[in-house]
């Protein structure tokens, strides 16, 4: 049941599996890396806007725990906007900055993060972490899990309470009001490319029952966050 569940849940309702799509992003096609990355300039631009990344590190730090030292892990990091908030914010934190893509890797590697003394960059798969049990304090996957199908999903569930006492889940709230309010920023940010990709991320996102019965039995709860976000913490404290 879990691999054809619908994104609005197992118990979605008509107009909500009509919202859904399959399309594929530009993100997620092989054969077109300049539109790919258009994308991801615009959605940089996007989130330092709306001050994205600062919420996202804000969040992660939230439930890293009151330790002077916290073990942060980013996966599916991308330019590394969240990982470097972390660190500006708590002078004590140490972060493991992820991505599975290798051009993704290589860029964190050649930037700031790949020569901060309290950074490490690393290619991980976040459904399958190459790291023991318990390796850190906060897991934060954000922006990423519309990307993956719901086997993969219940995989990085998995994989991330496993090696973190906390995994934070971090995207966009299921809802085609917040599809439509978002149509405009992203137009401004990225164009008709940003909104392409941008409007099937958010047909794509998942719901709350959604993520509660991929999540089952682990502890997991689910929030709403403004402008329009979907946070949601799974093990320690959920």
């Amino acid at each position: 049941m879990t691999a054809v569940m619908p994104r609005g849940g197992p118990h979605a309702s008509w107009l909500d599996r009509r919202y859904e799509t399959d399309e594929p992003e530009y993100l997620d096609r092989p054969d077109t890396p300049h539109e790919a990355a258009r994308v991801r300039r615009a959605l940089h631009r996007m989130q330092l806007l709306t001050r994205g990344y600062d919420r996202y590190a804000r969040w992660t730090l939230e439930r890293a725990g009151a330790g002077p030292s916290p073990r942060v892990l980013e996966l599916g990091a991308g330019t590394g906007g969240l990982s470097r908030r972390v660190l500006r914010r708590h002078p004590g934190a140490r972060v493991t900055v992820s991505d599975v893509a290798p051009d993704a890797v290589a860029a964190l590697e050649a930037g700031p993060l790949g020569a901060h003394p309290r950074a490490v960059v690393r290619r991980l798969d976040a459904t399958a972490i190459d790291a023991p049990d318990a390796a850190f304090d906060v897991a934060v996957f954000a922006a990423s899990l519309h990307h993956l199908p719901p086997d993969k999903v219940r995989a990085v569930l998995r994989e991330g309470t496993r090696v973190a006492g906390t995994l934070l889940l971090i995207d966009a709230w299921r809802s085609p009001w917040v599809c439509a309010a978002a149509i405009p920023l992203m137009f401004a940010t990225g164009g008709p490319t940003h909104v392409h990709d941008g409007v099937i991320s958010l047909r794509k996102a998942y719901g709350a029952a959604a993520l509660r019965e991929l999540a089952a039995p682990l502890p997991l709860t689910v929030r709403f966050a403004f402008p329009g976000y979907l946070v949601a913490m799974v093990g320690r404290g959920a």
